[in-house]
């Protein structure tokens, strides 16, 4: 399956970028052990893979918008398209030395995710989709799972950290589903879970107070793969408003009132 020329600069940019970080993740386990430097060391990590990114898809469109973790936002010429990028998604894991940490590159035209492009260099998983052409990990289709059963199946979030004021609400939402489910899981790079649920790793996922480029691309590939995503409040905009749902069909109702207590 061959994307469009798009999707070519931005899963190029992705594997630059992700080299670069896999690169500093060998030395940030090494750092591990004196702790000290180890949060600057990363955060100059973050920086450089931005950097990349940048360079690639600014050199190959120098007309469209950016909008980006590090950098903010630009204006461009193009006011029709513009990247969403993070350059490093699972920030704390990557300073824990966890593998699983992720890229993650949209390209946005008319306030619509139209291509995302998501790479886990740990375990060289591309997970990639384009609006109308399905969703793909590497050289294979993804699709979501067939699962039919809230108790069969296994679910992912974030879970709030330091003194963040969502968490009574977040207890309430796993109090609810814990005991309808085969699990949660809390990986810590939303992007991933995304990908996960379009790969049918997972069968479901929800978190609020995400940053557009936690999930523009996410959202994308799972649609793609079939499976279905909305906002948490029915009516809000996933991207802008940092919320979101996404599960496979035969379970997304039921999983989605738990969540939702409705």
């Amino acid at each position: 399956m061959q994307g469009s020329a798009n999707l070519n600069v931005m899963m190029k940019a992705a594997r630059k970028a992700g080299r670069s970080l896999a690169k500093d993740f060998r030395e940030v386990e090494n750092l591990q052990v004196s702790m000290k430097g180890a949060g600057d060391f990363v955060s100059r990590a973050d920086l450089a893979a931005e950097e990349i990114i940048k360079t690639d898809l600014m050199e190959a469109r120098p007309t469209y918008g950016w909008m980006a973790e590090e950098g903010g936002e630009i204006e461009g010429k193009d006011p029709t398209r513009r990247w969403i990028v993070d350059p490093l998604d699972g920030t704390t894991n990557y300073l824990h030395g966890l593998p699983h940490w992720a890229v993650s590159i949209a390209l946005e035209h008319k306030g619509e995710i139209i291509s995302g492009v998501v790479y886990d260099p740990s375990k060289d998983e591309l997970f990639w989709a384009e609006k109308g052409q399905g969703a793909w990990m590497n050289e294979s289709r993804l699709r979501v799972s067939g699962r039919h059963k809230l108790i069969e199946s296994i679910f992912a979030t974030g879970l709030p950290f330091a003194g963040r004021a969502d968490l009574p609400e977040t207890l309430q939402e796993l109090a609810r589903l814990l005991p309808a489910t085969a699990g949660v899981r809390r990986f810590g790079a939303a992007s991933l879970d995304l990908a996960y649920v379009a790969a049918g790793r997972y069968d479901g996922f929800w978190e609020r107070r995400l940053q557009s480029w936690d999930l523009a691309a996410g959202s994308l590939i799972v649609r793609e793969a079939g499976g279905l995503v909305e906002p948490l409040t029915p009516g809000k905009n996933i991207v802008e408003d940092g919320e979101i749902i996404a599960a496979n069909e035969p379970i997304f109702e039921t999983f989605a009132k738990v969540i939702r207590n409705s």
